[in-house]
């Protein structure tokens, strides 16, 4: 049985490296490279190399960007459930700058086209599943079915309400258990859900008791965790259920690496973090986040998006227990 199913996007990434990004009006030149990625596929790709059986349910078209999906999940034993598209298998294209700092364009193609039905269609999917993680890659209606789906099973609702400029409706949010925003996202989250203005570069300057009570708004009812990149990241708790922490709100702190290229970090931290509740529930959450905290961080040591992900072992090695 899988214990983390992701529901989300598969694209072809093309990637160009290059010493700044690109400006309005200018071309310049770069190093290219293609591969697997889309924040569906990032994240189970980081739950499988954590550890987790891991199940991936998305849509592919009939094309050699399907195909492409197939060879990278076999290999790293993820069971994935695909819905046939009449549309081509999404893509994104990337760029990189010698400081890791990226810009994306994306072309949803047959990620647009995941149906709510083709999630729920395989009810034993769910059975044994403690995490079911989605982000906005895809359709409303899908991501909305994924997280009822883990609700009724009784496994942990986990978004990650990416990318920022995606629509969300305080129905999804309440569907959720844990929401996973960076910075940006969160900002949008608060102006769109809450009515309150703060710019994502200020958000890590927040004091923990302010950004505290701006997740509870957004969250009454759950587990808020902000990603704050090199900063690390900022955990907000619902006071009925503080998921085996002595601490309603805290910090946790990033490590040091010398990061390359920060795409799929997101990713990476969401997968991981999926993954570390499904091996161990019984843990503090504190755990867990430190856990994905490393995972991510390691990963940005590397290049590319699925390919970078580390594998557990690897992140042990590298930081300990």
């Amino acid at each position: 049985m899988n214990s983390v199913i992701v529901v989300g996007s598969f694209n072809v990434d093309h990637v160009w490296r290059c010493a700044d990004l690109p400006a309005v009006g200018a071309t310049i030149a770069g190093q290219y490279a293609t591969g697997p990625g889309g924040k569906g596929f990032n994240q189970a790709v980081a739950a499988a190399r954590a550890g987790a059986r891991t199940a991936f349910v998305c849509a592919l078209g009939d094309d050699a960007g399907g195909r492409l999906a197939r060879e990278p999940a076999a290999a790293d034993g993820i069971d994935l459930r695909a819905e046939a598209s009449g549309q081509p298998t999404g893509t994104a294209g990337i760029y990189v700058d010698a400081r890791g700092r990226n810009t994306i364009v994306i072309g949803a193609g047959a990620n647009g086209t995941l149906g709510a039905a083709h999630v729920t269609a395989a009810p034993e999917l769910l059975r044994g599943a403690r995490v079911v993680l989605a982000q906005l890659e895809s359709p409303p209606a899908a991501v909305e079915a994924a997280l009822a789906a883990a609700r009724e099973a009784g496994a942990t609702a986990m978004l990650n309400p990416a990318p920022a400029n995606a629509p969300t409706s305080a129905g999804l949010l309440r569907l959720a258990d844990i929401v996973t925003p960076n910075e940006t996202e969160f900002a949008a989250l608060l102006s769109r859900h809450v009515g309150e203005r703060v710019e994502p570069e200020a958000v890590a300057a927040l004091d923990g008791a302010s950004l505290h009570a701006a997740c509870r708004k957004l969250l009454p009812h759950g587990t808020v965790v902000v990603t704050l990149g090199a900063v690390g990241a900022f955990v907000s708790h619902a006071e009925e259920d503080l998921r085996g922490d002595a601490q309603t709100y805290y910090r946790v702190a990033a490590e040091s690496v010398s990061a390359s290229d920060t795409t799929g970090a997101g990713d990476a931290f969401n997968g991981a973090l999926a993954a570390a509740l499904a091996r161990a529930p019984e843990q503090p959450f504190a755990t867990h986040v430190r856990y994905a905290n490393r995972f991510a961080a390691l990963s940005t040591e590397r290049p590319g998006a699925a390919p970078a992900m580390p594998r557990h072992d690897e992140v042990m090695a590298r930081f300990g227990a």
